[in-house]
Order: structure tokens, then sequence, then C-alpha cells
């Protein structure tokens, strides 16, 4: 995306894992959905925990829009992360979960459309408890991608959807996050999420 500003900054940062350290480098355009891949334990996570505000770096400088992040508490960012482990309230229904996070009211038009996009209609009235692992994914999903942050950070979000499941969620996300102006990075081991979703894919090594 050429003709974009660079969005998102991370330079020379340094985060120490394992008492080892990892080193990270990119910029990120505005409105660009971009792939994070590498081995395991090359620091995929860590890299979308930090930008989040929940790990914090030893050395080195995060920028959205030219502002500072690492001064900024995770709430304050403008981020919304995924988590791998869905990041849903047990105690609260589905359509409660998915309501959570707006300043003012939800969009509920967008959250049931993305709803019936993802099957999870029929889920509303239930607590994540009673879903199933790919239930949970694609509730969060929705809630992620329909937050006010510009920018989303999404954590293997399809690993536990099956084929058919996953394609729809592959598309809505992608067409979600044009549609609104997202800027996205996904960390996947999937090439077909790369080739299908994101505008590039880069290589942590």
């Amino acid at each position: 995306m050429p003709d974009t500003p660079c969005a998102l900054e991370v330079n020379q940062l340094v985060i120490t894992r394992d008492n080892r350290p990892l080193h990270y480098q990119l910029h990120i355009h505005a409105g660009e959905i971009v792939a994070i891949q590498g081995r395991s334990g090359v620091g995929k996570s860590t890299l979308l925990s930090a930008i989040a505000g929940f790990v914090t770096p030893q050395q080195g400088e995060i920028l959205w829009q030219g502002q500072l992040l690492l001064a900024l508490p995770a709430n304050q960012r403008p981020v919304a992360m995924l988590f791998q482990d869905h990041n849903l309230f047990e105690h609260l229904s589905v359509k409660t979960n998915l309501q959570l996070g707006f300043d003012g009211p939800a969009p509920m038009q967008a959250l049931a459309e993305g709803c019936a996009a993802l099957q999870v209609s029929e889920l509303l009235h239930k607590t994540p408890a009673q879903l199933s692992g790919g239930q949970r994914q694609r509730v969060a999903i929705i809630r992620t991608l329909l937050r006010p942050e510009p920018l989303i950070l999404l954590d293997e979000p399809f690993a536990e959807l099956d084929p058919a499941t996953r394609q729809q969620a592959v598309n809505w996300v992608g067409n979600t996050a044009r549609a609104t102006g997202k800027t996205l990075l996904l960390v996947t081991h999937q090439q077909d999420d790369v080739t299908q979703l994101a505008d590039r894919a880069l290589m942590l090594g």
C-alpha cells in the first residue's frame, strides 16, 4: 500500500523471553492486513502482546499514527486484541459479551450481521461455557473486529474452525476490516490465511 501512510511502527524493539532477546522491526500501513508468520517460539504472540500493552519491552519504541504507545496502559491504546483463549467473560451471555467495550451504544445491526454471517445468532442467550471451541472463537472474532479501535490484533483466530466455517470467518474478517478501514495484524500458521486474507506476510525469524 505505497499510497497510504505508515500507521504502526515498531522500531528496534527488544523483548526478553526465557532469557533470550527477541528483536522486532516492522512498519504497517494504514488499512493494511498483514500476516505474522514464523516457527513456534519465535515471538509472534509476544509481538502482539507488546503492541497491545500486555508485555513490556526492554528497549525500542512502538508508535501508532506517530504517537508513542509504550507509556500508555493497555486500556488506553487504540488496539483491540483477540487472544488464543478468546477472552470472553464466562458469567455473561454471548449477547452481553458482544456488546462490551463500546463507549456508546453497541453497533447492534453490525453485530447481528456478524452473528448471521458466522452462524452464531442462535447462541446469543447462552454463556461461553455452553459453547464449543469453534463457537467461542467465532463470537470472539465478531466482538474484536467490531470494536471501535482502529488497530486489530488477531492471534490464531481461526485455529479451532473446520474448513467450511474457517472460510466463512476469513471472508467476513477481510470484508469487515476493509469496509471499516481497520489495520489488522494476524498471527497464523496457515498459508491459506495469507493468500486469501492478507495484503502481505511478515516472517519473523
